[in-house]
């Protein structure tokens, strides 16, 4: 049945106004339909590609100069994966929104919003996981795959919806979800802002609209160094909140659940708190924990995370490849704290690399570290541990050989590098290391 509530809504906010589509990928096809569907006629296509117009169905304007025609345009739809700095003026920026903003405008069911450098996609998934298994109507939208507006005519008949967003969702955001879980905040997508302070103030966006009666789920650490100001009620996690990980176990509040009770595929120190994180989503929208403790071994693992491919010759093989901070390699290590090799390296971002080589000097069991270009030779610099082997690879394909020669117990991709530049996205560098190993996955 369609949702006439919001639809309605967002043939109000684009009556009378010409559109221009900026970013014609998964998202601008998404917008474009949308467009479509309220019945509008006024709007065009920017997009650094070269497109047809006859198989896009309206005006558009390709190549170098895509971006001279937004004065031109009354609203500016963004995809995410257009990124503008200072390439244009303040008055052009006041016209730009996204799916992510008219989502969290004009959305008739409680939103749960999911961001953080890194696990966002985990808790999102398992904050839907709980839901289902306490038998809510709910559906996983956003940042994990499916644009947030694709589905709109399916809102009014769920308790709630998850959303997991990006700093470049959340960047133009003038809403924000009635309860937002902001995981952790590192230094990632530099090449897409000024610098680290303006990416992270696209990441706060996800609580600076929160309301009276909305909630907020934050990393303890993160909150005593940005003092995050909201009107919402401001939950901490982290060993020093109200939810986190202790002695193997995890807490909620007064609960504590010990290692014994939580029956996961997931592994590391890592995913105990997102958990955690995810159970406190979870209750908030009126989900039984016990009931959401109960379903873990239900949980998959998502690909590209600590991802178990095959055994060869004794050795495990582990894909890490969502892996782009030098944290998340520190992470994948610690959850596998026998690992004797390990395969860094990726589209060099500028970001600094000492906290991987400062546990790398102190870690003993790893043996074997393959460095690919470009980041990981000027992260293996600092990497000057007595009992570490440097191996330096020209592509996965040597990388791959590197290791079949020389690993004993386990292997872990975990490149703490974009993919940009040698691979179309992390997903695409994944599944070719798998190729690689020849053993399936």
């Amino acid at each position: 049945m369609e949702n006439k509530d919001i639809f309605e809504k967002l043939k109000n906010f684009f009556n009378g106004k010409s559109v221009l589509i900026l970013g014609f990928g998964r998202e601008g096809e998404s917008t474009l339909e949308l467009l479509k569907s309220l019945g509008l006629s006024s709007y065009a296509v920017a997009d650094k590609r070269q497109l047809d117009p006859d198989e896009v169905g309206c005006d558009v304007y390709c190549g170098d100069d895509y971006l001279s025609h937004l004065a031109d345009y009354d609203v500016i739809m963004k995809a995410p994966g257009i990124g503008l700095k200072n390439d244009v003026p303040d008055s052009i920026k006041e016209k730009i929104t996204c799916q992510a903003d008219l989502f969290l405008r004009y959305c008739p069911v409680p939103v749960i919003g999911v961001t953080g450098t890194k696990g966002k996609s985990t808790v999102s998934s398992l904050i839907y996981h709980f839901l289902c298994a306490c038998g809510k109507k709910t559906m996983l939208i956003g940042n994990i795959g499916v644009p947030p507006l694709q589905r709109e005519a399916e809102f009014s008949g769920c308790d709630a919806i998850v959303c997991e967003l990006s700093c470049h969702q959340l960047e133009y955001v003038k809403a924000s979800p009635a309860v937002s879980v902001l995981l952790n905040v590192y230094p990632e997508h530099l090449d897409h802002y000024a610098g680290f302070e303006e990416y992270r103030a696209a990441k706060t966006n996800i609580y600076r609209y929160q309301k009276d009666g909305d909630t907020l789920i934050i990393n303890g650490e993160l909150d005593s160094e940005i003092h995050a100001d909201t009107k919402a009620g401001k939950i901490l996690a982290g060993q020093r909140g109200n939810i986190g990980v202790r002695d193997n176990g995890i807490f909620v509040f007064d609960k504590f659940y010990p290692a014994e009770k939580i029956n996961t595929r997931l592994r590391g120190e890592h995913n105990l708190y997102n958990i955690a994180v995810a159970l406190c989503a979870a209750e908030i929208a009126g989900c039984n924990i016990d009931e959401c403790i109960a379903s873990l071994p239900d949980f998959s693992p998502l690909e590209h995370r600590l991802e178990y491919v095959c055994t060869i010759d004794g050795a495990e093989y582990i894909n890490d490849s969502i892996s782009t901070a030098p944290q998340t390699a520190i992470a994948a290590l610690k959850a596998y704290p026998d690992t004797d090799t390990l395969i860094i390296g990726g589209m060099d971002r500028g970001i600094s690399y000492q906290p991987l080589a400062e546990y790398l000097n102190r870690e003993t069991k790893l043996k074997n570290l393959i460095v690919l270009p470009d980041s990981g030779i000027r992260a293996a610099k600092d990497i000057t541990a007595d009992g570490i082997t440097k191996y330096y690879a020209k592509d996965m394909e040597e990388a791959v050989a590197i290791a079949k020669a020389h690993t004993k117990v386990r292997c872990i991709l975990s490149p703490a590098a974009a993919s940009y530049g040698f691979y179309k996205n992390f997903e695409e560098r994944g599944k070719h290391y798998k190729s690689l190993l020849g053993c399936g996955g």
